[in-house]
Parts: C-alpha cells; structure tokens; sequence
C-alpha cells in the first residue's frame, strides 16, 4: 500500500526523526503538514519549518509548513484546519514532538516539568482529538506516537521519573485510543531501539562521540513507513521496535542506518529486557 496523496499530519517535522518520516513520505508523493515550533533558524537545531518543506517538495511530495505549538489549543485547531483547507483531510498523524529532561526529583525545575507534560503527555492527546474526526472520513487511518514499550520495571523511573511518566503518557494515549476506536483508526506507537542520531542525542545525551553511537532517523523513518502503510484495521494497538518492524519487513541487515558502521551502538531507554513480566500491552 502506497501513501500516495495521502496527507499525514506530523508534529515535530523540521527536523529528525519527524523529518524523516515525512521525506520517506514525500517519496511516495504524500502530503505532509508540517506542524512545528521552529520559524526562525536556531544555531542549536537544524531545520525550520521552510526549510522541511523544501526537502519535502525535492523529494516528491506537497508540504504545508505550520507555526505550530501543540501546548496551545487554538493553535493546534488552525493548524489542522488549514491542512483540512489544503489537502481536503488527514490520513495519517505522527505525535512525534517531545521534550525532555533526564533529571532526578530533585533536580527538575517545576518549569522543566510542566514543558514535558504539556509537550508530551497533553499536546499528544490534543493534537490526537483534534485530528480524529478527519482521521474518521480517511480510508485507511493511523495515528503513530513515537513512545516506548510501556515497561513498568523501575529502572525506568528511578533516574528520572518525570520523564518517563511524562513519556509514557503517550504511549497510553496510544494503547486507550486503539481499543476506544478499534475498527476505525489505527493507533500504535514505534520506538528504536538503539540511539538515534538527533538534536537531543547531540546536546543532552552525548555529544560527538554519542551520536557515533547511533543509527540514523532513516531507520525509524522505514519502520513507519512500513506501520503505516498496513491496513489500519489489522494493526492496532502494538508497541513496536523499530529493528523487528523491519526484520518483518524482510530487512535484516541494518548497517546502512549505522552512523558509524562497526562502532558498538548506544541502546535506548524503555527497551524491555528478553522475557520482561513488567511489560503492558506486548505480547
């Protein structure tokens, strides 16, 4: 199944993993609504939401770049109803914007805290209400969160429990929207399992020699690809990996996404441990 002319709806776009998606996308000739932050050029992150649309258009598809912050209400509805305007629905919503702070209890400002939750717990189930009554007239509807596994082992928490509460949310989102509207829209959530190589894993997580440590956003972007181009009412409500997804796909050698073929890679947090008994909604 070909996501030609098909609109996807994805926050985040202006760079990344977001980014990906959306140019794998665009090579089949979606639309892509490009619902970001980023207007101006920032010296700490690549890409705007213009930029993004001129990647998109090179590489085959038709973009819409949208100011668009998913904290706000108003902003959320004009943004979808300009891509309803344009492109005449939505297909497919990607909740991938995030935000993120690896901190302890007491080390997390309250401030920090609130961005988190309003980002990643409350702007993916806004942006998800927002979109479903167009997701509902579409064909073949997804929704895809780029959240984990939800793994309640609490090595998970320890270290930063705001976070992963605040991450975690939307993989619930997820698992509660998948059965609230099972045989009409498909939601399920994509996770990688190693790190990818991102703005967050360039300025929080490990530098240069982090980012050696991971693969690229195009393996995510394959994954999803692949999710989202199933028949929507045979896959719903999985938790997947990014590396099994594609293994199901028959793609087993995966040192083309590597940074740095040959370097041992970094492994991502709220990967389950073979066997997990802690793990909710995985077979």
């Amino acid at each position: 199944m070909s996501l030609a002319s098909k609109t996807l709806f994805v926050t985040g776009a202006s760079r990344g993993i977001g980014l990906a998606i959306a140019l794998r996308a665009a090579r089949d000739g979606a639309n892509i609504a490009i619902a970001a932050k980023t207007v101006k050029p920032d010296p700490r992150l690549p890409g705007t939401i213009f930029s993004a649309a001129e990647e998109i258009e090179k590489a085959g598809g038709k973009a819409l770049p949208l100011p668009c912050d998913i904290r706000d209400e108003q902003s959320v509805e004009t943004s979808v109803a300009e891509t309803v305007a344009r492109f005449g629905g939505i297909d497919v919503l990607v909740n991938n914007a995030s935000a993120i702070s690896l901190t302890g209890t007491l080390q997390t400002p309250m401030k920090r805290f609130d961005l988190m939750n309003q980002i990643n717990a409350r702007g993916t189930f806004m942006v998800s209400q927002k979109c479903i009554p167009h997701l509902l007239k579409a064909g073949n509807p997804h929704v895809l969160n780029l959240s984990p596994p939800l793994d309640f082992d609490v090595k998970w928490f320890a270290n930063h429990p705001a976070y992963t509460l605040a991450k975690y949310s939307m993989s619930v989102y997820a698992w509660a929207m998948a059965e609230e509207f099972k045989g009409q829209i498909a939601f399920n959530c994509l996770w990688p399992r190693t790190g990818i190589a991102t703005a967050a894993i360039a300025n929080v997580l490990g530098g240069d020699e982090g980012m050696k440590r991971c693969r690229k956003p195009e393996i995510m972007a394959d994954a999803a690809y692949a999710i989202l181009s199933r028949p929507a009412k045979d896959c719903t409500g999985n938790f997947f990996i990014d590396d099994e997804v594609l293994a199901a796909e028959g793609v087993t050698d995966l040192d083309r996404y590597a940074v740095s073929p040959g370097t041992p890679l970094m492994p991502d947090f709220f990967v389950p441990s073979p066997g997990a008994r802690t793990v909710v909604g995985r077979g």
